[in-house]
């Protein structure tokens, strides 16, 4: 027998060997990526199916009952893969037996935050039904009452309340993570693909088409209807309501967030009895109020640190008839008083703050010296009453079950929010949104979308000067500027908690409806 010569040998056992750790190291491989298949699939969220639950009522709107469907459903939208990545769930209410009914307006209504679903719009403006609260007051402990709303914009057009994912019953599913929604242009992709997603479902192509934001929802607006716009579904009409439109205006070392607070300043001390020889006419008050913060008060700020001290000492005696606040505080704030600090001082001598949303409410801290207050007693006066009012409405009407909870305010969302904002026709994206160019933008290429701009007198959130300004500064052609339309209220951020003002918001939304349906038709 010839044996093979150690070299072979040596060779033949490397080579086998080779083959053992090669094959081991393949095992660990497939073991470590099913592993990772494993937790990965794990990190996934089930994917629901889209469902709905149909209940019935009526109201009385004008004298006239409306019959109508209340539909709560979710509808999946999708990512690029075209994998679902989130469930948004909304509530429908569509008028019964009305004629054309696949032509019948359509409108689609959300809260802000970011990071707030619609439970504000639902329960308290212009749905079908609505809870009663206090105004100006906090609402008392349940239980609590769900009336037939005589203001719902039912007669006029169908709604839809939808909750921006995260908050409410709409959550990321599948492989969706809440940074793929939290951002100015992620949530737009979301409530873009939601909306076409309804439209798409319930065969609503060619009804007209209208949105209905608040707060940060008219943000999500403005940017909204261009991107839908631009995706080939044309709107009717805006309704912005108390809208912030311009987040850059609040940035460190600018003025036009004093300039533009003033009126509303002014409309809050005028409320509570702080102004010296009050004038009875609110609205002929706040025309010197506006004129005198983009004249004398602005031209003053404008000066800084070169302000003289004779200036400084007129400036502030003027600034005090207006604010309430004393002459010596206006001076030691350098004239500049920030929101929180004027809704600390203005009643700091009867142990009161005033509301951040609506500063009609009054709070009562701890610490009466503070500097900041300790809540918004126009926040904490209705939230029990809204959140309790919805999730009965929801189980006991609507007839709608899940496991989960609803999500009042997305506790991460803000913190995680992207601010930037690709602007269209900007070269560079924007760190902090401005949208009103968006809106007009929107309204150049759609010369018939009409907009409504709601404002509260007392809404510091949002102070309707600022919106003014904004809505003002779109640089429309001469053609479109009398398609923005502005409407005020003797109310706060959510109009809607004055009955009083609700009244007059849907007299004014009737004349909206009708003028851009209108306008359409011609």
């Amino acid at each position: 027998m010839r044996r093979k010569p150690f070299g072979a040998l040596l060779a033949s056992l490397l080579l086998v060997s080779s083959f053992a750790v090669h094959a081991a190291e393949e095992d660990k491989d497939a073991e470590s990526a099913d592993k990772d298949a494993k937790s990965a699939k794990k990190d996934e969220k089930p994917v629901p199916p889209e469902r709905t639950s149909v209940s019935h009522g009526s109201v009385e709107v004008g004298g006239r009952t409306v019959r109508y469907t209340a539909t709560a459903g979710n509808v999946l939208i999708r990512d690029k893969d075209n994998t679902p990545n989130a469930s948004v769930f909304y509530v429908a209410y569509t008028a019964d037996a009305a004629r054309g009914a696949g032509e019948r307006p359509v409108t689609f209504f959300y809260n802000g935050g970011p990071g707030s679903p619609s439970v504000w719009l639902h329960m308290g403006s212009v749905a079908p039904v609505r809870v009663e609260s206090a105004s100006a007051a906090a609402t008392a402990p349940p239980p609590y009452r769900l009336v037939p709303n005589a203001y719902s914009l039912v007669d006029r057009s169908d709604l839809v309340f939808i909750d921006a994912v995260g908050t409410g019953f709409s959550t990321p599913v599948g492989k969706g993570k809440g940074k793929d929604f939290w951002g100015v242009d992620q949530d737009l992709d979301a409530f873009a693909k939601a909306i076409t997603r309804y439209v798409t479902i319930n065969r609503r192509w060619n009804a007209p088409k209208f949105l209905f934001g608040e707060s940060y929802g008219t943000t999500r607006s403005a940017g909204l209807v261009d991107k839908l716009q631009n995706d080939g579904m044309a709107f009717n009409g805006v309704v912005l309501l108390s809208s912030i439109l311009n987040y850059g205006a609040n940035s460190p070392g600018l003025d036009h967030t004093y300039v533009g607070a003033l009126p509303t300043l002014a409309a809050i001390a005028w409320y509570h009895d702080k102004v010296p020889d009050k004038p009875a006419d609110l609205d002929a008050f706040l025309a010197q109020a506006r004129a005198f913060a983009a004249g004398d008060y602005a031209a003053a700020l404008a000066k800084g640190q070169d302000l003289a001290p004779a200036e400084l000492d007129a400036m502030a005696t003027k600034l005090s008839r207006y604010t309430g606040l004393s002459a010596q505080y206006l001076k030691e704030a350098n004239l500049r008083v920030n929101q929180s600090r004027f809704r600390k001082e203005l009643l700091r001598d009867e142990r009161r703050t005033v509301g951040r949303y609506d500063g009609r409410y009054e709070g009562i801290d701890l610490d009466a010296a503070g500097e900041n207050p300790e809540f918004d007693p126009s926040s904490t006066a209705i939230t029990g009453a809204y959140i309790a009012a919805f999730n009965h409405y929801a189980q006991d009407t609507l007839k709608w079950s899940s496991d989960t909870p609803y999500v009042r305010t997305g506790p991460d969302i803000i913190r995680a929010w992207d601010w930037k904002h690709e602007q269209p026709g900007a070269r560079f994206p924007q760190r902090v949104p401005y949208v009103a160019a968006d809106l007009a933008r929107a309204m150049r290429e759609n010369p018939k979308l009409q907009v409504l701009s709601a404002n509260g007198w007392f809404d510091l959130a949002t102070p309707f000067f600022a919106t003014e300004y904004d809505l003002s500064h779109m640089q429309l052609d001469a053609s479109l500027r009398g398609n923005v339309t502005f409407t005020y209220y003797p109310s706060g951020h959510m109009v809607y908690l004055n009955v009083d003002a609700l009244k007059q918001f849907k007299a004014d939304l009737d004349r909206f409806y009708d003028h851009a349906l209108a306008a359409a038709a011609h």
